[in-house]
């Protein structure tokens, strides 16, 4: 036997491919502990205080509490789910609740991930170098906020819909209404679940037209699927949206988001990918090899080439959705490339069981060295938030109202609850018009001087960096009470 067929053999072993994926999730673990993201994130924590209220008034906000620009105004908070979630995390285990939620979300994408992808492929190595170049561009550029929700609903949709389009079955999508059911209380881009989803049912009925008028060609797949209950199934999905607190306003969100143009003139995470950083290359090549697998094939697909060119021209044209291209092109590779003569058995319940134990186990030892405690957390915290110019308010209280900068708005939702904000990052709250007015300030642009919200302050708190504090110390009508190297309190005299 030679040295390769040995190397092979020892690969094909149950317990170093279990080693493997565990070593994987651990160093994934690792990683989130390292960034402490779960408690950097400034969006957190207007998610975390939504959560304490909701709680606390056992319903969900229908206006726009926390805020006193916007306290009026209709708001859907369509993260509820989340948001009660992470509220009882924080209830139960302080800050390390907070952390370890994160961490758990992030780690639940990546074994989401895994599934899809051994699944579709039937082929555990293939799987794992699929699931690292998939969750590389994603896991750490962004935040463990309601999305990593979305992606991984959204991969058990995908999942779903690419086995009944193989297969050729129908039953598996009839799950798909509980799913989005769950989904559309959890976050509002089980949207981009209806895209899919909408598109399959589009292709697949477009193909069953083209058969029955018999100018369908033959280097495409036919399709298999009956149309009838695909519109039934897609109708099932859209109705089972509106179960939940928010009924069908969750549609009126998402037509306003549609119309949004500044903040994503303003959000460097809404604006095109801008190839300065390595996951965007990945991300690129990803993308190309699921374009070349598929063509590739001795039958076209056109509901994948439909799939993926879509999905390119949204992942591309925003860096936060950069999932939406990496996960569909990951999943078309390993779909193509199922050989069932090469198919490894999956993973069994008690499998995962052993590998949930031993990554908790790692997650619990790493923690302490990675000063991912209660204490470590809140100085990490301190590092980013302005937490002891709030400190200092609470112990020298000044009458407001409150002016904020948008960055720390969320986190003062929650840590200043005496002082509803001037605005935070729930764009979809506020709107353009106002996110305009409030970002000129924060740039002493001219136009500041008339700014409504910042001359009827009574306290304003901003971090030291801005342009807008620069110019309040030269301000004769702003006295300075408090600064340190990361903020700066005023008083408007």
């Amino acid at each position: 036997m030679s040295a390769l067929q040995q190397v092979r053999g020892v690969l094909q072993k149950r317990f170093v491919k279990l080693f493997a994926l565990t070593a994987l999730l651990i160093w994934v673990a690792n990683v989130c502990l390292d960034l402490k993201y779960s408690v950097h994130d400034p969006d957190i924590w207007w998610h975390l205080r939504v959560g304490d209220w909701i709680l606390e008034n056992h319903g969900v906000p229908h206006i726009g509490i926390l805020s006193r620009t916007a306290a009026n105004t209709p708001w859907v908070a369509y993260s509820w789910g989340y948001e009660v979630l992470l509220s009882l995390a924080y209830r139960c285990f302080g800050l390390l609740g907070v952390g370890f939620f994160g961490t758990a979300l992030t780690l639940a994408v990546a074994v989401m991930v895994f599934w899809m992808l051994h699944r579709l492929s039937g082929r555990f190595w293939v799987s794992c170098g699929l699931s690292v170049a998939a969750c590389y561009p994603v896991l750490f550029t962004l935040m463990p906020r309601p999305v990593f929700f979305t992606m991984i609903l959204f991969i058990i949709t995908l999942t779903l819909i690419l086995e009944a389009n193989r297969s050729g079955r129908v039953q598996p999508l009839y799950w798909l209404p509980l799913v989005f059911a769950v989904w559309a209380n959890l976050h509002i881009q089980f949207a981009y679940g209806l895209l899919v989803l909408g598109i399959f049912v589009a292709v697949n009925l477009a193909q069953r037209w083209f058969q029955k008028l018999n100018i369908y060609p033959g280097s495409l797949h036919p399709s298999v699927l009956p149309g009838d209950r695909l519109l039934l199934i897609l109708a099932g999905c859209m109705a089972a949206t509106c179960i939940g607190p928010n009924w069908f306003h969750l549609y009126e969100v998402i037509f306003e988001y549609t119309k949004a143009k500044y903040a994503y003139s303003m959000m460097i995470e809404l604006q095109a990918i801008n190839f300065r950083f390595s996951e965007n290359y990945v991300q690129l090549l990803l993308t190309a090899a699921g374009f070349f697998a598929l063509g590739r094939q001795k039958k076209l697909d056109p509901f994948l080439l439909v799939l993926l060119t879509i999905c390119s021209v949204v992942a591309f044209r925003t860096m936060r959705d950069s999932w939406f291209i990496c996960f569909p092109a990951a999943a078309c590779i390993a779909d193509i490339v199922r050989q069932e003569k090469d198919f490894d058995q999956p993973e069994t319940a008690l499998e995962w069981a052993g590998v949930a134990a031993v990554v908790c186990v790692g997650v619990w030892l790493l923690a302490p060295g990675k000063d991912f405690t209660e204490r470590g957390l809140d100085n990490s915290i301190s590092d980013f938030f302005p937490v002891n110019a709030v400190n200092f308010l609470r112990k020298n209280p000044v009458p407001g109202p409150l002016y904020n900068d948008l960055t720390w708005g969320g986190f003062l939702t929650w840590y200043t609850p005496g002082y509803p904000v001037a605005i935070d990052g729930r764009n979809d709250l506020y709107g353009d018009a106002l996110d305009e007015v409030f970002v000129k300030s924060e740039r002493a642009e001219p136009s500041y001087t008339t700014d409504p919200y910042l001359n009827e302050s009574g306290v304003v708190l901003l971090r030291r960096v801005l342009p807008l504090a620069r110019q309040l110390s030269l301000d004769s009508r702003f006295k300075i009470i408090y600064e340190d190297a990361l903020s700066v309190v005023f008083v408007h005299q």
